[in-house]
């Protein structure tokens, strides 16, 4: 397999959890990485043994051996070093949510057919065993014709930097964007939009919330602005119908997890919680007219398809999905394009919010703004 050259660009929390996963892909090999800070990049780049260090991206743009680049910096920087890297003629892997606006984003891929180059957004989600299962259950008809899903996401109190972790970059919409729900929420509603088909929005309600006590002192230090709690009902062309919720914090035991209902059967998807509250993917259909909860082995289909399908390899990770399709071996899932109407929901929600009311899809597409900060 031919090596597939890539360059890093933002080495903090998530670059280095980039870097980690790109050491375990034979077929990938890190050519440069960049940072701002140029001591963290040049520390990196010594530490994981990767040639070339940058504080500059659009010096590591320059270089004539590089076959992509990975973005990992906040939201609202995706767009435009996404899209100065699509014009050096570079293929591009970025951080989810695609960006901070829905216009932003529509912007990257835009630039991406235009220059030729694939565009793919991290939404790990999509090669989970259970997206897998459930996709496989769908394909093969179990479900029949789906109408209904609800995409949920909880933690109690686990907020960025309030809480102990990450930094108030996380919590400000000057380069966050959004709270929870471009956190979070885009991999859940990711997840859902890949197996309905990613249908076309049409009309979207939602609410958010910023409820929950925190430390006063982590309060005035994040300049918390963004949401801890949103929710959303979500009308599709066609009929179909997805019901959102995604905490940060609050102050429950715990959510169920995401799930599609369809005319002959209905899927449940894990919840990612641990303990007595933990949910497994399960199937419900009926059997001679019997009502009946199934569980699937998830590890043992998963092994028989590594046995026994040619290029499952290639679904084991985002990153290991991004090498084999610049290697020619798969097709790019349409992560870009999912990734997208994923912030037309979440930027839908956030104008309900604004507005007091329901909205259309058309009028978050005219009302888009962007958000991007050059770097």
């Amino acid at each position: 397999m031919n090596k597939i050259r890539i360059g890093i660009i933002g080495v903090g929390q998530i670059g280095k959890m980039h870097i980690e996963k790109y050491k375990n892909i034979a077929g990938a090999e890190l050519v440069a990485v960049c940072d701002l800070n140029e001591a963290e990049a040049k520390r990196v780049a010594e530490h994981y043994d990767i040639p070339h260090a940058y504080s500059d991206f659009r010096e590591l743009l320059k270089r004539d051996d590089l076959d992509a680049v990975d973005v990992c910096l906040h939201n609202n920087f995706h767009a435009p070093v996404t899209i100065a890297a699509l014009q050096a003629g570079l293929h591009v892997y970025c951080e989810k949510p695609i960006a901070g606006t829905y216009s932003d984003g529509k912007a990257m891929v835009d630039a991406a057919k235009l220059c030729g180059k694939q565009l793919h957004v991290q939404l790990y989600t999509l090669y989970g065993k259970d997206t897998k299962a459930a996709k496989t259950l769908i394909d093969g008809g179990m479900l029949g014709k789906l109408y209904h899903a609800r995409s949920s996401g909880f933690r109690r109190r686990n907020r960025p930097f309030v809480d102990g972790y990450g930094t108030p970059y996380f919590t400000r919409k000057e380069t966050a964007a959004g709270g929870a729900l471009l956190d979070m929420g885009v991999y859940h509603i990711a997840q859902l939009l890949y197996l309905l088909g990613n249908p076309q929005v049409e009309r979207i309600s939602g609410k958010v919330y910023q409820e929950t006590d925190m430390l006063q002192e982590r309060r005035e230090q994040s300049g918390f602005d963004v949401e801890e709690l949103a929710t959303g009902l979500i009308r599709f062309n066609g009929g179909l119908t997805l019901d959102i919720v995604e905490a940060w914090a609050v102050h429950l035991g715990g959510f169920e997890g995401s799930s599609i209902a369809g005319s002959k059967g209905g899927v449940r998807l894990p919840n990612e919680q641990t303990g007595p509250g933990a949910q497994s993917f399960s199937f419900h259909n009926t059997v001679c007219d019997m009502d009946m909860d199934s569980t699937l082995d998830l590890d043992m289909m998963d092994l028989r398809r590594n046995r026994l399908y040619e290029n499952e390899d290639a679904y084991s990770s985002s990153q290991h999905h991004w090498i084999a399709a610049l290697q020619g071996r798969v097709p790019l899932l349409p992560t870009a394009e999912i990734a997208l109407n994923t912030m037309l929901i979440s930027e839908g929600i956030y104008m309900s919010e604004e507005l007091g009311r329901e909205v259309s899809a058309d009028e978050v597409i005219v009302r888009a703004r962007t958000s991007a900060v050059e770097l």
